[in-house]
């Protein structure tokens, strides 16, 4: 993966776009791909762990102001273009366009907009469907038409040839993740939040393993998170938010969590969440899973999720007997 990862826009994206850190260390850097802007323009960064040719892909892009304000709300117009298989070399083609709605993240629902103003005020990632239909160098050109007048900024990241994490319509791993009644591994290794003799929370989502769902027929919700190591402050809320899915879809799936460090202090990666998310000396997290009743991923999101695009698939699954 290519970093670019702006030290000033980790400390100021922070929730929007940082994610646990690659080779296996747990520093973490920014959770996608970026790069700086001129001055005047609007600092783009990509939000994506994993984007791939031939197939309809949620592009996401956080947006600040050169003054560090954070865009929010309503739309953006987005132009790609294709810069070829080298950084750096080669003429930009034109590529799709889209329009990009706000996925708030922290803060109050999507309102007109966009606008430009402090964090308190509405932080997030803007969302479009996107097909890429070539692998290798892509730039993002946005544009927002705040209050004062219309901005632009620009964004490169890569788009690989196949998806190299667990994808839609590919078989889930079999994975026998620790629950609670794991007596191999302390509580903070089922769940980081139960460290220093604290009880293990939500105990609703530590009680099977995914390989179980599988073997018993049943969908799953898996959520993998580090909820207290996690670099951005979004990996908590959103096992949080799985929990209260879970306390109202319960009887239509199982809803799993699965810890990323079995030893934080040592690096040491629980077995269940490599077999997920670690590539290549990378670990790159939050990611949320739906597995249906064949075992087939049905959907996933990477590094932001909220409850308006999880909840309607939970709706259409049939409640258990």
């Amino acid at each position: 993966m290519i970093r670019r990862g702006l030290a000033a826009l980790v400390v100021t994206l922070g929730m929007v776009a940082a994610a646990c850190g690659g080779n296996g260390g747990g520093n973490g850097d920014v959770g996608g791909e970026g790069s700086s802007s001129p001055d005047g323009e609007l600092i783009v960064q990509t939000a994506n762990y994993d984007l791939a040719v031939g197939e309809q892909s949620r592009f996401l892009a956080g947006i600040l102001t050169p003054d560090q304000l954070f865009v929010s709300h309503g739309s953006v117009d987005i132009e790609f273009f294709y810069l070829g298989t080298r950084e750096g070399e080669g003429t930009a083609e034109e590529g799709p366009t889209a329009t990009a709605e706000f996925l708030p993240i922290e803060g109050p629902p999507n309102q007109p907009g966009p606008v430009a103003a402090p964090g308190s005020q509405g932080r997030g990632v803007y969302s479009a469907d996107v097909t890429f239909d070539r692998a290798g160098f892509w730039a993002a050109q946005v544009t927002a038409n705040l209050e004062e007048a219309p901005m632009s900024g620009r964004a490169i990241f890569e788009v690989y040839e196949e998806h190299r994490y667990p994808a839609v319509g590919q078989r889930a791993p079999r994975t026998d993740n620790l629950t609670a009644d794991s007596e191999d591994a302390p509580p903070e290794a089922v769940d980081s939040r139960a460290r220093d003799g604290e009880p293990l929370p939500d105990p609703e989502l530590h009680q099977m393993t995914i390989a179980e769902s599988i073997r018993r027929g049943e969908p799953a919700l898996v959520v993998f998170a580090t909820p207290v190591y996690c670099v951005s402050r979004f990996c908590g809320p959103i096992t949080d938010m799985i929990g209260e899915l879970q306390s109202e879809y319960g009887d239509r799936a199982n809803f799993i969590h699965v810890e990323v460090w079995r030893n934080f202090q040592n690096t040491v990666v629980n077995k269940g969440a490599a077999d997920w998310i670690y590539r290549n000396d990378d670990l790159l997290e939050p990611w949320v899973y739906l597995i249906d009743a064949n075992g087939v991923i049905a959907a996933r999101w990477d590094n932001v999720a909220t409850r308006a695009e999880i909840e309607p698939l939970l709706e259409k699954l049939p409640k258990n007997g």
